[in-house]
């Protein structure tokens, strides 16, 4: 009797150890010599990807960092060489005091300009009528076109250096040229100095910004 239940009891232990040792694999128990090795090989493999993507990871940010920062500079950079003052206007306006002299005829000037830190353009004909008694506007007096090359600002006021073509009234080519300009509607003042010539102008029609 008892010779028959003992291998069954030595069967019943295989199937345990074996169950223990299979289970111990399972979960990677370093304490099963049979597993370990293998399980602590997976593990740094794991660490040595961890470690691989980490810096990849680290790689592509420093990148992107280095490349939004350029972007910024260069934008930056930019806006430093585009910014200052912009002025323009445009208008009808009337010289103060007219052609001058004991009796003077009134002139009046078609003006346009518009310029900034880059340069620009002025252009001012001067229309006068035929004689006293006319109240049409209808003689070239003088035409003045030129290249602004400078604008400086100082609160309301801005003045324009360039050079320019004049025809009529102080005719010349390579003129140098200064306007002083007030911004504002009708009522803005207008100061031109060319070819030896100064003239004051009110503005009656349009307007003139400075920014």
């Amino acid at each position: 009797m008892l010779d028959r239940h003992r291998p069954q009891r030595q069967g019943r232990g295989c199937d345990a150890a074996q169950r223990l040792s299979e289970g111990a694999r399972a979960r990677g128990d370093c304490r099963w010599h049979g597993g370990a090795p293998d399980r602590i090989q997976e593990m740094q493999g794991e660490k040595g990807m961890k470690r691989t993507k980490l810096r990849a990871l680290t790689f592509v940010a420093l990148l992107f960092a280095l490349v939004a920062g350029a972007v910024v500079a260069r934008a930056d950079d930019g806006a430093a060489k585009h910014a200052g003052h912009t002025v323009a206007g445009a208008g009808k306006t009337i010289i103060e005091g007219g052609t001058g002299g004991t009796t003077p005829l009134p002139v009046t000037t078609i003006l346009a300009f518009h310029a900034d830190e880059l340069g620009g353009d002025f252009e001012c004909l001067a229309l006068a009528p035929k004689d006293a008694t006319s109240g049409e506007f209808t003689s070239n007096a003088m035409y003045v076109t030129g290249k602004v090359t400078s604008v400086a600002v100082v609160g309301e006021t801005a003045t324009l250096r360039g050079i320019a073509t004049v025809t009529g009234l102080g005719a010349g080519a390579g003129q140098s040229f200064i306007a002083r300009v007030t911004s504002g509607g009708p009522g803005a003042t207008i100061t031109l100095e060319v070819s030896g010539l100064t003239f004051h102008e009110i503005l009656l029609e349009g307007n003139i910004g400075i920014h």
